[in-house]
């Protein structure tokens, strides 16, 4: 009877697990993206927001108004989507060297500075 028991929350267990194992699968924002590099890990732009932004999920990152954003890359516009850039912003103490990355819609910032033209087309993953 004990094993049988056991059996039985060990299954119940693994269930209620998977979920947490397989994911939650997201569609792709696009196919290519534009960087300064093949590893897009060298800075692009500086950009200022214009706007506050909430992300929707984790891929994105919030945005307030006035924050400077350090963009790696820019995601190629296909059909029936946005333009989003991939970037990192700061805490607001400027001690908070551990920066947010992720994607942002580029309607809502201004290009402050352009460090290396974005040349490279590097597929996404």
């Amino acid at each position: 009877m004990t094993r049988r028991v056991h059996l039985v929350i060990l299954l119940l267990c693994l269930g209620l697990m998977s979920p947490l194992v397989t994911g939650i699968f997201m569609d792709k924002l696009a196919s290519k993206k534009l960087c300064a590099d093949d590893d897009c890990v060298y800075t692009i732009s500086l950009a200022r927001a214009e706007e506050d932004y909430n992300a929707p999920d984790c891929r994105f990152i919030n945005i307030k108004k006035g924050q400077l954003i350090y963009v790696y890359s820019k995601l190629v516009k296909e059909k029936d989507s946005g333009e989003f850039w991939a970037g990192s912003v700061y805490g607001e103490q400027y001690e908070d060297h551990m920066g947010t990355v992720g994607y942002f819609p580029s309607s809502l910032v201004s290009e402050q500075h352009v460090y290396q033209e974005a040349n490279k087309t590097v597929p996404t993953t």
